[in-house]
């Protein structure tokens, strides 16, 4: 009769080890059953066909599924970075990126194309996409909620968005995003000439005059053509007022009279 080599005491312990290894086990089988379940989606395989490969990234991309585009395109530039598609993957990247939100990796790979291919002819798409992706035309959840004039808020990106824009205008005036671009810079203008005006103004109440002129003088200078350029004017009047330049606030004062009639 065969006899167990362990204690009886050690055997049951052994025992429940074991039957804790095996719902363990089929823990993880059915965990793994369930992500599988979840998702249809194959594992992507960067050694299979380049032109199949590809050709499953852009259809995800324009379905919408900008995740697995991303993935399948990261894949493919990994595997095969002096490819035929090479720079038109990098350009899909950028988009893709844009697209799912992810502006900072969709600024650095407009950046990488532009810095690697600068005198490609789709350069200007590039500006495009980094433009768009520092450009925030609408007020956040926070400004909705709360009515805050974004004005008020300082410009951070905007002021990337527009030079990159007017890069693209002043460079590819031809570029069939340029006339996009020419709309979208008529917005970030005003944004930049009001925010500036806000902070004039806030010196402006404050007597810090000089401090005043600096930033009226700004907004008049390089966003010529702003709906508040006008303001600009005014906070320029009173300044030099305060500041006893009378002549200047004159010329100042002519030029509001004959630019702005009914201001």
């Amino acid at each position: 009769m065969h006899t167990s080599q362990y204690p009886p005491q050690t055997l049951r312990c052994l025992q429940g080890r074991a039957r804790q290894a095996i719902l363990i086990g089929v823990l993880v089988s059915a965990l793994a059953l369930l992500a599988a379940c979840a998702s249809n989606e194959e594992p992507f395989d960067a050694v299979q066909d380049l032109q199949d490969a590809y050709e499953k990234a852009t259809t995800s991309i324009y379905n919408g599924n900008y995740r697995r585009g991303i993935e399948i395109l990261e894949a493919i530039q990994a595997r095969y970075p002096f490819s035929d598609v090479a720079r038109q993957i990098q350009l899909d990247l950028m988009y893709a990126y844009y697209k799912s939100g992810s502006t900072e990796l969709a600024i650095e790979a407009a950046d990488t194309f532009m810095r690697e291919n600068p005198i490609h002819p789709r350069v200007d798409y590039a500006l495009y996409i980094k433009a768009l992706s520092y450009f925030r035309d609408e007020p956040g959840m926070f400004e909705r909620w709360f009515r805050k004039d974004t004005n008020k808020r300082p410009p951070k990106d905007v002021e990337q968005s527009y030079q990159s824009l007017r890069r693209l205008v002043e460079r590819y005036p031809a570029s069939e995003y340029a006339p996009d671009a020419e709309q979208r810079m008529v917005y970030l203008k005003n944004r930049l000439a009001a925010y500036e005006n806000f902070v004039a103004d806030y010196y402006l109440r404050r007597g810090a005059y000089v401090a005043a002129l600096n930033r009226a003088k700004n907004a008049l200078e390089a966003y010529n053509g702003a709906d508040s350029n006008d303001e600009s004017l005014r906070i320029l009047i009173t300044a030099y007022e305060n500041l006893g330049m009378d002549d200047l606030a004159a010329d100042a004062q002519r030029v509001l009279d004959l630019n702005f009639p009914d201001s």
